[in-house]
């Protein structure tokens, strides 16, 4: 396993390394404008590295204890295929954008792929249909929250070593080996930006992120005396889905196009106030907090556990009306004062 995370770390920093020059030569690069938070043209595309770094442990793992995984191959492989294929249609779009429908179209079948060998594996409709959602909505979500200096990395990180905890033999390897190579992509993208993650890094990274989800869910259920405790799994993704899906609602109250893009985030908006910088760490902070209460009450009875999820996205839910209304107020005021 420490071979296996140390040679995705390598993989990772090598090819990040590698794509900024690749991105550079194919004059990739995202433009600053009203819908971005970035000042300067940035090169795109630097998370192939971390898909190439995951891949590679995923296929090197999964040979090398061929037969000793029991019927789990299939869903190994269903996994690596869907990774793959999220990643290659993000690569794609890194190159010339391509129509939002397509790259959903591409994860939706990547999805049902995984979720169809979950279902024979465990014969679970429930796992089944989380397997499916779960990888689409986060592929998203963490395409949405892509969107100032190490957000999505750092917070891909912790909610990979935390996921690692959770899940058994050769997922762990692949949950720590896309924390590995990500880590090394981080001081590439914060503080200061060589290179964006681009689709390619932020959808397969959220996709592999749900399939992790599943896993560890349907592994919960059957170890944990106290079968809530899976929601606690919630937990560290509270930061994304909080914004994410508070955002997500507000633009289609207000009948925009919400797949389009734009800066109306929480953290976008604080971004503008106070920087980049003190914007990721504080999210940063806020999920590592949130492991260390998902593993306080970790097998508390369900009612405990339950309270403990609803109390924690209620927090974040009111922390992100506070953040949205404390940035566009500072932001009035200094349009005012630039007025005057």
């Amino acid at each position: 396993m420490l071979y296996a995370v140390m040679a995705a770390w390598l993989i990772g920093t090598i090819g990040t390394a590698l794509a900024i020059r690749y991105a550079q030569a194919r004059a990739m690069l995202d433009q600053p404008g009203e819908r971005r938070s970035h000042q300067v043209p940035t090169p795109r595309g630097g998370g192939v590295a971390i898909v190439v770094a995951a891949l590679v442990v995923g296929i090197g793992q999964l040979m090398s204890q061929w037969g000793h995984v029991g019927g789990q191959s299939g869903l190994v492989l269903a996994f690596l295929a869907g990774f793959g294929l999220v990643a290659a249609i993000g690569w794609a779009d890194d190159h010339r954008p391509l129509p939002a429908s397509v790259r959903l179209l591409m994860q939706v079948l990547a999805a049902g792929v995984f979720a169809g060998a979950l279902w024979i594996e465990t014969r679970h409709m429930g796992l089944a249909l989380l397997a499916f959602v779960a990888p689409v909505v986060l592929a998203n979500v963490w395409n949405f929250m892509d969107g100032i200096n190490g957000i999505a990395a750092t917070q891909a990180v912790v909610v990979a070593a935390f996921l690692s905890l959770a899940l058994p033999g050769l997922w762990m390897v692949l949950a720590l080996a896309i924390a590995a190579a990500t880590w090394a992509f981080v001081p590439f993208n914060f503080p200061r930006a060589q290179v964006f993650m681009g689709d390619v890094g932020s959808g397969a990274i959220g996709f592999a992120l749900g399939c992790l989800i599943a896993v560890a869910v349907a592994r919960g259920l059957e170890t944990t005396p106290a079968r809530a405790s899976v929601w606690l799994l919630a937990l560290p993704l509270s930061a994304f889905l909080v914004d994410a899906t508070l955002t997500l609602a507000g633009r289609i109250l207000r009948g925009e196009r919400w797949w389009t893009p734009h800066v109306l985030h929480a953290y976008q908006g604080a971004a503008r106030v106070v920087g980049h910088g003190k914007v990721t760490m504080g999210f940063l902070a806020w999920t590592l907090l949130a492991c260390a209460v998902a593993l306080t009450a970790w097998s508390h009875s369900d009612i405990f556990v339950l309270a403990t999820v609803a109390s924690w996205y209620t927090l974040g839910a009111v922390l992100w009306f506070l953040l949205q209304r404390w940035a566009r107020v500072h932001q009035s005021v200094v349009r005012s004062g630039n007025g005057a």
